[in-house]
């Protein structure tokens, strides 16, 4: 009767383990494509940048296939929970509130946000100093939050936008006076094109943990801990090998993307 009982708890300890242990062959990945040089999409609407192919050597490292959904800004999170794909692999920064929300793997880069203006535009970057101008924003980013909590109070109008690119739109018809952006995506993006040519970074580097977080991560439903698990060995196996600076000097050469 022992034995028989003994057997019987293997067995349902063997099947549990079946099933919390998920083999993950396919990882649906959320990216959103307006962000360059980190997701954007090629001529021939194509997904690639940073993250696409940081996700890709993720994927890699777990024998799993990566499959690219793409998702507007503003609903990475909720399109997580509602299970319409299984991370976010696309420049979302661990912050506190995110965390209460979904699992983050650690870091796989940190860079550092900063402010937009005009040329024209007499400012130190202080929010004072903006008073009065209009600011364009990425809706649901870490430089919103920064937007509303520093640069809203001090009088700037602060406007949200769907996408970063509809952003640089708005600066070049004359919309807005500038925006908050990633140094390396608004550098990228928009100071280094045409476009840009009459406006310049102003103000000290923005990194502020209340805002921004520690740092860019993995995003995943807090229940998929095998997931978390494998992608941060990942992390740092594509670290070890080369991987990882290998895709960063394609990207960004020159650039520190790790950060602090």
């Amino acid at each position: 009767m022992l034995k028989k009982s003994l057997l019987l708890g293997a067995m349902v300890m063997a099947a549990s383990f079946s099933v919390s242990a998920k083999e993950w062959k396919e990882i649906r990945v959320a990216i959103d494509p307006t962000y360059k040089p980190f997701t954007f999409k090629t001529a021939d609407g194509k997904p690639t940048g940073f993250d696409v192919k940081i996700a890709q050597a993720l994927c890699d490292k777990v024998k799993a296939k990566c499959v690219f959904v793409e998702q507007q800004w503003d609903a990475m999170i909720p399109g997580l929970m509602a299970k319409k794909y299984d991370t976010i692999i696309s420049s979302m920064s661990v912050t506190e509130e995110r965390l209460r929300q979904v699992a983050f793997t650690s870091k796989y880069y940190n860079t550092p946000s900063k402010i937009v203006v005009r040329k024209d535009i007499k400012t130190d970057g202080s929010p004072a100093s903006l008073k009065g101008k209009k600011i364009g924003v990425l809706k649901g980013s870490t430089q919103e939050k920064y937007a509303k909590g520093e640069l809203s109070p001090a009088g700037v109008s602060v406007v949200g936008y769907d996408a970063q690119d509809q952003v640089y739109l708005d600066i070049k018809a004359g919309r807005l006076d500038g925006t908050v952006a990633d140094v390396v995506e608004v550098q990228g993006g928009f100071l280094s094109t045409a476009d840009g040519k009459n406006h310049v970074f102003t103000g000290p580097s923005l990194s502020m943990k209340k805002y921004f977080g520690e740092g860019v991560g993995v995003a995943m439903r807090k229940g998929d801990k095998e997931l978390k698990a494998s992608l941060d060995k990942a992390i740092q196996d594509i670290r070890a090998d080369g991987t990882w600076k290998k895709i960063a000097d394609e990207f960004v050469p020159g650039v520190d993307l790790w950060g602090e």
